[in-house]
């Protein structure tokens, strides 16, 4: 006859383990096993939006579960950032992070949470160069003859950005800082303002995007100085890059990430990570990456996580000798 008190153990041991099964079959399910929000923290329609638009429909058709993008633009893409820094670190909240990521916490000291701690890196995915353009009036064709000009008249240039702590605002101020002159800064609501008073002769230079320009380039109603970048935009070929044109220390782009929230398993990074170059190496992907002037830039998760480093760093030290400061 078996013993009541272990017959109970043994029972009781048993449903525990009935309990814990599901739990266990689901801490065992294999990532991913459900949709996975991708989070763009600006307005659609522009360039982040679209690269995250075109990388998540590859990563879905990859992973066989839905990508979905989640807009959350505001406060110079902190709203988006936040959001995700704030989530579940389990792989199903992503951010797809642009400059402001490692600049916004200089541009805006009181902020609630960190680029760089708050943020696991999973892979870099490509930059935009940035193209030097004057108006077609402006009398000097070439970088040097526009610094020879801004140093011969100290505080006479001015150049125009989408608004304070803006990617061509802070292009703008390393420009100056490089090339040894003193320029005034006009902060724009948005690009396109800017981009008319630039084309009306009452702004001195811009740096943009080569496919924002490329129109009013072609048009003469500006003129393509330089680019950004290590090599000449296929948009522009007949630009030379900013070292071409003796500016070797100047350094600026406009560049997308993927991160994570701080937590995320290294085994669920290291799986983002794979499919996300995999579909960097698509051919359709890097077709419609290249018509936004984009280069695609791979890497390992060590890798993207040290270019974040190194570019806070730079815009740092940019921001605060320059002494700028967010609306």
């Amino acid at each position: 006859m078996t013993p009541i008190a272990p017959l109970r153990r043994r029972l009781g041991a048993l449903f525990l383990a009935c309990l814990a099964a599901p739990s266990l079959a689901l801490a065992q399910a294999p990532y991913p096993s459900k949709p996975i929000r991708l989070v763009v923290p600006f307005a659609a329609g522009g360039a982040v939006d679209t690269v995250g638009r075109v990388v998540g429909e590859r990563l879905s058709t990859q992973m066989g579960q839905p990508v979905i993008v989640d807009n959350r633009p505001g406060a110079n893409a902190n709203i988006g950032t936040e959001n995700v820094a704030r989530s579940a670190p389990d792989g199903y909240s992503l951010l797809v992070a642009a400059n402001g990521v490692v600049t916004n916490n200089t541009l805006y000291p009181k902020l609630s949470f960190n680029g760089l701690r708050d943020f696991v890196a999973v892979a870099r995915l490509g930059y935009a160069p940035l193209v030097l353009v004057v108006p077609a009036s402006a009398p000097y064709k070439s970088v040097p003859e526009l610094l020879a000009a801004a140093r011969a008249k100290p505080g006479d240039m001015s150049y125009g950005s989408a608004g304070n702590g803006s990617s061509g605002h802070l292009a703008g101020a390393l420009l100056a800082s490089v090339g040894k002159f003193d320029a005034l800064h006009v902060a724009y609501k948005g690009g396109s303002p800017a981009l008319v008073d630039l084309i009306a002769g009452r702004t001195s230079f811009m740096l943009l995007n080569p496919l924002e320009v490329l129109p009013h380039i072609q048009s003469g109603r500006l003129r393509a100085l330089a680019v950004s970048g290590a090599q000449r935009a296929p948009m522009l070929p007949n630009v030379p890059t900013m070292a071409e044109a003796g500016l070797p220390n100047f350094d600026a782009s406009v560049w997308w990430t993927l991160l994570a929230p701080a937590g995320t398993a290294p085994e669920v990074v290291a799986k983002l990570n794979a499919e996300t170059r995999k579909a960097l190496a698509d051919a359709g992907t890097r077709e419609k990456l290249g018509a936004l002037g984009a280069v695609i830039t791979p890497s390992s998760p060590q890798e993207a996580a040290a270019f974040l480093k190194s570019e806070s760093a730079k815009w740092e030290q940019v921001i605060r000798a320059a002494d700028i400061k967010a609306d």
